[in-house]
């Protein structure tokens, strides 16, 4: 254990009284380099610079969409089956790469026919790249979310997700908690799995009283936690929990110990990997001519990027319940045929050149 990231960090930045999500963020600076990237492609190899606007229109729109989709029939159908109109409120969440990743391949296809009358491997050689550059920003963004994140484990740059934490029990007191505060003391709770860092937790509450908040802390907070998912929880309590009540500076306040849950930060590890499969597909396309191979590039993307993620896979929490009781996740059933799919076209590449 090297270093322990206590992530507390808001997700949003309030703009001019909106919330800016860092998610969102994330993917304006995708859409955005991924267009300079493919200005510069077009100007290189000297394609109408007119085409740009249509080809953006449908990278947007097959990520989207093909990012929304993927979750609700991969991952969550037995929820969306019975509302449909739910599909649609992509702001409550869920968004799956590997329905983005076929959607974009569809839509380059139809592209590349309808309005650039290239060959479609010609476009998804070269959008790839930026693909490559957009997954890691998108994964920061997951990052910023606390969400995605890896199963409980002590390692060298293990994480609590704190922000997280704080969300849950926000929700779980209906918005009762004025405010939430965790602070690190440096102690460790030990046993026989996992070593947890212990913080102290500060809590206050609209509108309450000594005995009202006291309640809060000793028989509702205990509950909320309890009632986290166990595959999604960052925080435990002690077995001889106590809380500490006290009338503070703006109201009555309630600080006890608590201890978070370390885990993997594979969001981190999944943009870094993505990063680098980017700079990968860039030296082979600038310095290697690999665009010149059809289906080149577009295999090593899929074989690199899917095949990274049948691995990481194994590092993360579980995403739905179905998967619990599966020897390979959801994820890495998905990665599977689309690193095959990579193989294939890098071997055939080869020896159509």
């Amino acid at each position: 254990m090297l270093a322990t990231i206590f992530w507390d960090f808001p997700n949003h930045i309030p703009l001019f009284g909106f919330e800016l999500r860092f998610y969102s963020l994330m993917f304006i600076i995708s859409f955005v380099l991924g267009q300079y990237g493919m200005q510069y492609v077009f100007k290189r190899e000297n394609i109408n610079p007119k085409l740009m606007d249509s080809l953006v229109y449908w990278m947007i729109g097959a990520t989207i969409v093909g990012a929304r989709l993927g979750h609700v029939f991969f991952y969550d159908w037995d929820k969306y089956k019975d509302n449909l109109g739910d599909i649609f409120k992509v702001w409550e969440g869920g968004l799956a790469s590997h329905g983005a990743a076929i959607a974009i391949v569809v839509a380059m296809i139809y592209w590349s026919r309808k309005y650039a009358k290239i060959h479609p491997l010609w476009t998804l050689d070269r959008i790839v790249i930026v693909v490559a550059l957009a997954a890691g920003f998108i994964r920061m963004g997951n990052w910023f979310n606390s969400e995605i994140y890896g199963a409980p484990a002590n390692s060298t740059f293990e994480t609590v997700f704190v922000e997280d934490a704080a969300q849950s029990i926000r929700r779980g007191f209906a918005g009762q908690v004025k405010s939430i505060e965790f602070q690190k003391t440096g102690a460790t709770l030990e046993t026989d799995s996992l070593t947890y860092p212990e913080m102290d937790l500060t809590i206050s509450f609209h509108q309450s009283n000594e005995t009202q908040t006291l309640q809060y802390v000793t028989t509702y907070l205990p509950e909320i936690i309890k009632l986290q998912s166990p595959d999604n929880k960052n925080l435990i309590l002690s077995d001889d929990f106590k809380s500490e009540v006290y009338e503070g500076a703006d109201g009555w306040e309630a600080s006890m110990k608590v201890f978070g849950i370390p885990r993997y930060p594979t969001q981190l590890f999944e943009a870094g990997a993505y990063w680098i499969i980017f700079l990968i597909l860039t030296l082979l396309y600038l310095k290697r001519s690999a665009g010149d191979k059809r289906g080149f590039l577009l295999g090593v993307f899929l074989t690199l990027l899917f095949g990274f993620r049948f691995f990481i896979e194994y590092y993360k929490e579980i995403q739905v319940s179905f998967e619990a009781g599966m020897n390979l996740n959801m994820g890495q059933w998905l990665s599977i045929p689309l690193a095959g799919l990579g193989l294939f076209l890098i071997i055939r590449a080869q020896k159509t050149a």
